[in-house]
């Protein structure tokens, strides 16, 4: 943790594993009651972040970047964040996360090179992973991926929840909808509040807004049949999945269905892959999902159980490389 020399704000870098390659992860600005709850936040998705690269094909591993606080002058704290980043020679880049967009990448570019994202929303991309997912749950659960006729409920209309709302309508679904900001209600759907949202009577509920929505007490109030969505960080303890899964509630785990975004940011901005290889990669995850959820029957365990093991093994096989 450094303080900011503009803003004097806590900025918080954490680089969870660099094996298969550069560190990636959004930059999180949020307040924290105490810069320490930051900490825990950036060491928990970091961790998150290296799974999801590893499982979504990335040569990188994860890291993530957390601002605790607040500051009138934000382009002083984006500099600050910018610093910090460069400071670290390179083993680590950011891009957008709960907080920050384009232009504030932007704006970090201006003090260093290790940014995504400064010139396009991965919003889209990560929305469009989460459709390839949920069409892969609903195959698992229901034995056809098709979307139309079938219910969901969406808990977050920000950039990403609203177009997966728009993508599942456009398939023929039938969704509710709920966010805590009133102005995000969109038409054409079954708006609710958010804990109605939660607890709806779907075929598939998607978590689309901050993460730890699942948790001990809310599990025997769900009443869906699976759960696939792109919010970090789902169940606000590792038990949970153990829960979901006594209750036959299939989870998706949440690093394999949120990968759309970064697969996009870094296929097209780092690796210069066409539009086709980018959009059969996200559409890959599909087929990464399916495969982790035949694991888990196979081996009588959960969906996150397989895919911890995946992850790990593929991190653990990765040949070291120079970063």
């Amino acid at each position: 943790m450094e303080r900011g020399l503009r803003s004097g704000l806590p900025i918080i870098v954490a680089v969870h594993s660099t094996a298969l390659g550069t560190a990636i992860g959004g930059c999180r600005i949020a307040a924290y009651p105490h810069w320490r709850d930051g900490l825990d936040d950036a060491l928990r998705l970091s961790e998150a972040m290296t799974a999801k690269a590893a499982l979504a094909g990335l040569p990188h591993g994860g890291g993530k970047t957390v601002v605790a606080g607040t500051h009138p002058d934000r382009r002083a704290v984006l500099h600050d964040v910018g610093d910090v980043i460069e400071s670290l020679g390179g083993i680590y880049a950011t891009g957008p996360d709960v907080g920050t967009g384009p232009d504030d990448m932007v704006l970090i570019g201006d003090r260093t090179d290790h940014v995504l994202c400064r010139t396009g929303d991965s919003s889209p991309g990560t929305a469009a992973g989460v459709l390839a997912a949920v069409r892969a749950v609903v195959a698992d659960r229901f034995g056809s991926p098709d979307l139309a006729g079938r219910s969901f409920a969406v808990l977050g209309a920000g950039r990403v929840g609203t177009h997966v709302i728009n993508l599942l309508t456009a398939a023929g679904a039938r969704v509710h909808a709920a966010d805590v900001d009133p102005a995000r209600r969109i038409e054409g759907v079954t708006w609710t509040d958010p804990d109605a949202c939660l607890t709806a009577e779907v075929d598939v509920l998607i978590p689309a807004a901050l993460g730890g929505v699942l948790t001990r007490d809310a599990v025997p109030r769900l009443r869906c049949a699976a759960i696939a969505g792109p919010a970090n960080n789902q169940l606000a303890a590792p038990e949970v999945a153990d829960l979901l899964h006594a209750r036959d509630i299939l989870w998706a785990p949440d690093v394999v269905v949120s990968a759309g975004g970064i697969i996009h940011a870094i296929a097209t901005e780092i690796h210069h892959e066409t539009p086709a290889q980018v959009a059969a990669r996200i559409d890959s995850i599909g087929d990464t999902l399916a495969g982790i959820l035949s694991a888990s029957r196979e081996t009588s365990s959960t969906p996150a159980s397989a895919a911890s093991r995946l992850a790990d093994f593929l991190v653990g096989a990765a040949v070291p490389v120079a970063v």
